[in-house]
């Protein structure tokens, strides 16, 4: 018997400080996603506020907007039935970080801060925000007035966990984190989670397309399950380019943006490594949230999923021009 879902994921160009501009992208991608009947939308990093907006930060405003936006996203019509995953920076108990904030029909589910930061080359996240690092810890966020006004929720889970929805189980990664030696993903696919997703802001460089193909495909192929990976596309406004490279990838094939697949796929593959099964027979679980929905319907038996494609890497040439 199958149990189909559907999920669609975001390459959105969005820009520092546009929050207008962003909000009004970051529905678009919400009322496309709904359109192709998707359940779970992901978008990518720091989406609200964009991801480069450097010392601003600091600023107490670009949190204030953040929460100003994730208003109008939670008492929308547009979000009513889709389990949205939106990033913004968020201040928990005067220490500022990198969040997700994942949402359904006016409630907030979790807000998982970002575990590993990007503080090489390019990047300097480690200038403007902390990292999480209280592994499989969730504690109270108290929300502001303005959103409490709108969930009816005077707190809500903040940290390391995952949603346990009536079909399946969705774990976060935040960009970098796709990147470590100990991704989260490794030990989130031993303890049963089967929907993975990666929120990135990750900029272009000859041939990096290539290797975040192979992390992606390489993290579902050992272990099983679904990823899916949402990014930045074009120059917010600072000195990079983001080159999108949206993808979901399903025990080591490759989907693109909106995709319908079966997750007994994806327990069969599991079932049949040994060396899996072992591991998690012994690891530490994750907090689970449960979530009173579900991204399969009763009806899915019949419902077609989507074929796997063979990624189209381009030659160096080709990158350059």
């Amino acid at each position: 018997m199958g149990r189909t879902v559907t999920v669609a994921t975001c390459a959105l160009n969005q820009w520092a400080l546009d929050f207008d501009g962003n909000l009004e992208r970051i529905f678009k991608s919400i009322e496309i996603a709904k359109e192709k009947g998707a359940r779970y939308r992901l978008g990518p990093e720091l989406e609200i506020c964009g991801y480069g907006c450097s010392d601003h930060y600091y600023e107490s405003d670009i949190l204030l907007h953040s929460f100003q936006v994730l208003a109008k996203l939670l008492e929308s019509p547009d979000t009513q039935d889709i389990i949205c995953d939106i990033g913004m920076p968020i201040m928990h108990r005067n220490v500022r970080y990198n969040c997700r904030v994942i949402f359904l029909n006016k409630k907030i589910l979790l807000i998982r801060p970002k575990i590993a930061l990007a503080n090489s080359g390019n990047y300097r996240e480690m200038r403007w925000f902390t990292p999480w690092n209280r592994l499989r810890h969730v504690e109270e966020y108290f929300l502001p007035r303005m959103i409490q006004e709108i969930t009816a929720q005077e707190s809500v889970p903040f940290g390391d966990a995952v949603l346990a929805t009536l079909d399946t189980c969705i774990g976060t990664e935040i960009c970098e984190e796709l990147w470590i030696p100990t991704s989260p993903h490794i030990e989130m696919g031993i303890d049963g989670v089967e929907i993975f997703t990666n929120s990135s802001a990750s900029h272009h460089v000859l041939r990096k397309a290539h290797t975040r193909v192979e992390l992606v495909n390489s993290a579902t192929a050992k272990n099983g399950g679904i990823y899916i990976l949402a990014n930045q596309k074009g120059c917010d406004g600072d000195r990079l380019y983001y080159d999108g490279c949206a993808m979901i990838s399903m025990n080591g094939a490759t989907e693109v943006l909106v995709a319908t697949l079966d997750l007994e796929d994806v327990r069969s593959y599991r079932a049949e490594i040994s060396s899996r099964n072992l591991a998690a027979s012994k690891v530490t679980p994750y907090p689970r949230i449960k979530v009173n929905f579900a991204l399969s319907s009763s009806d899915d038996i019949c419902t077609p999923t989507s074929e796997s494609i063979q990624w189209k890497y381009h030659s160096p040439e080709e990158e350059i021009r």
